[in-house]
């Protein structure tokens, strides 16, 4: 069977559609925007883009230095006391199962850090950081 070719004519776009002869079987391919709508389309295109570069604001030091929460576990960790489970969740809003998978995979693996667990007087488990870096 010979395949079938028509073109339809939307408005700004032209659109070929194949006809194999089969049921279903038809495949559309854009050809491309008209002259006129590829002007519109990059005239839009600059003009979102100079407004964006005349309206960002620069980067001030306030927004450099904003403590996420990685930082503040992290900052609690290095103090020689150390910082329990139950404090961690408080400072940060995470479960407990975060709270246990930053220390792990953030801390121990990904930073290389010597995370040091020890279990005080009071029975509550305290985790510390002791050196910045494995030796």
């Amino acid at each position: 069977m010979a395949s079938k070719l028509s073109k339809t004519a939307v408005p700004g776009i032209e659109v070929t559609v194949q006809d194999n002869g089969h049921k279903n079987a038809g495949s559309a391919k854009t050809l491309g925007a008209s002259s006129s709508a590829r002007s519109k389309l990059e005239g839009t295109r600059r003009n979102k883009s100079a407004n964006a570069a005349q309206h960002s604001k620069p980067a001030t030091k306030s927004d450099t230095s904003k403590n996420t929460k990685a930082e503040l576990i992290l900052k609690k960790l290095r103090t020689a006391k150390g910082v329990s489970i139950d404090m961690l969740i408080a400072e940060t809003g995470w479960q407990a199962h975060s709270v246990r998978g930053f220390l792990s995979a953030v801390v121990k693996k990904k930073l290389a850090l010597d995370l040091v667990s020890e279990s005080g007087k009071d029975g509550v488990r305290r985790y510390r950081i002791v050196s910045d870096a494995k030796a």
